[in-house]
């Protein structure tokens, strides 16, 4: 985790919500819910599925609340292979009118067979300062 002058953030604390693989929130329990804090050297890490659509959305995505002293909070992270996109997310995020930025549309690397595919998103968070 970075700042917009490029110093790391540490000690951020990042709140993810989401929901599952079909696109419901578990809103019961804490399921597909954490709250995590960036280690020393601004990092954070964590397994999850990757979110359905639901109604109300139209992409994929992850809920984030990210703050830190001194910086302005951040939310939200797109994956480019939601079909929604159709293979171009730069073109194509406006299709979400909560999309706010392409910048939010994060690649993802897939790995493993068809029948059990993992994937992998690096989300470089960027915070702008107060």
């Amino acid at each position: 985790m970075l700042n917009s002058r490029g110093d790391t953030v540490q000690g951020a604390s990042i709140e993810i919500w989401q929901a599952d693989h079909k696109g419901r929130y578990d809103l019961d329990g804490y399921r597909y819910r954490a709250t995590l804090v960036a280690d020393q050297a601004g990092k954070y890490f964590f397994d999850s599925v990757m979110p359905g659509h639901y109604p109300a959305r139209v992409c994929q995505h992850i809920h984030y609340v990210v703050k830190a002293p001194g910086h302005k909070p951040l939310t939200q992270l797109y994956f480019a292979t939601d079909p929604v996109f159709e293979g171009d997310p730069a073109r194509n995020c406006t299709r979400d009118p909560l999309i706010q930025s392409a910048d939010l549309v994060r690649p993802v690397t897939l790995t493993g067979d068809p029948q059990e595919i993992s994937g992998a998103v690096n989300f470089e968070i960027v915070l702008e300062r107060l």
